[in-house]
């Protein structure tokens, strides 16, 4: 069994504005990471090779997807296709967000 205690997860190496993300859970089709952004940082994320749905565990902030702004909240939840745009902006409360990854996010197990 693979099994993880969410709320016990730190995500390192923290970046120096104190951004972090941990891979955690990975098969040959999906893995699952916990991404972590302070208030008042900038994502400077760039398109992935690979789907994600974000789950917003806790925190608040806007998500620009593509030309669109969408607020999230605690148990918001983002689909964000391949090669998409995407950003999250305006970030008000210390976000926690599940990432779920399909393929998995930098290749399956082992080729990482």
């Amino acid at each position: 069994m693979n099994a993880h205690e969410v709320p016990e997860l730190d995500p390192q190496p923290r970046d120096a504005d104190g951004r972090g993300y941990v891979d955690f859970l990975a098969s040959e089709r999906l893995s699952v990471g916990l991404a972590i952004w302070p208030r008042g940082v900038t994502d400077r994320q760039k398109p992935h090779l690979e789907d994600e749905v974000y789950h917003v565990i806790s925190g608040k902030a806007t998500i620009r997807l593509a030309d669109e702004d969408r607020p999230v909240v605690a148990g918001s939840l983002v689909f964000v296709a391949a090669g998409v745009e995407h950003r999250f902006r305006d970030i008000e409360e210390h976000l926690r967000v599940l990432v779920f990854w399909a393929p998995p996010h930098g290749g399956p197990p082992g080729a990482r």
